[in-house]
């Protein structure tokens, strides 16, 4: 545990997005296609909330904040 970085980790959630958010769309048709879109939704929001974290690691406790109160 010694070698973790909570931060190196928030920030390769962030780079997942941001690869999610880039990726196309492969060629597929119907309803796999449908299931690729909402699934690559799903992963961006997953990825990007872990991206945003505050992360703390606390006697070998990692903690991740993430605040999801709506913006004013």
């Amino acid at each position: 545990m010694a070698d973790f970085d909570p931060q190196e980790m928030v920030l390769r959630f962030r780079a997942r997005a941001e690869a999610v958010r880039k990726r196309g769309i492969p060629p597929v048709e119907g309803p796999d296609r449908t299931r690729f879109i909402e699934a690559s939704k799903v992963d961006f929001q997953d990825f990007a909330m872990l991206g945003d974290a505050t992360a703390t690691l606390v006697d070998g406790m990692l903690r991740l904040e993430i605040d999801l109160r709506p913006q004013p």
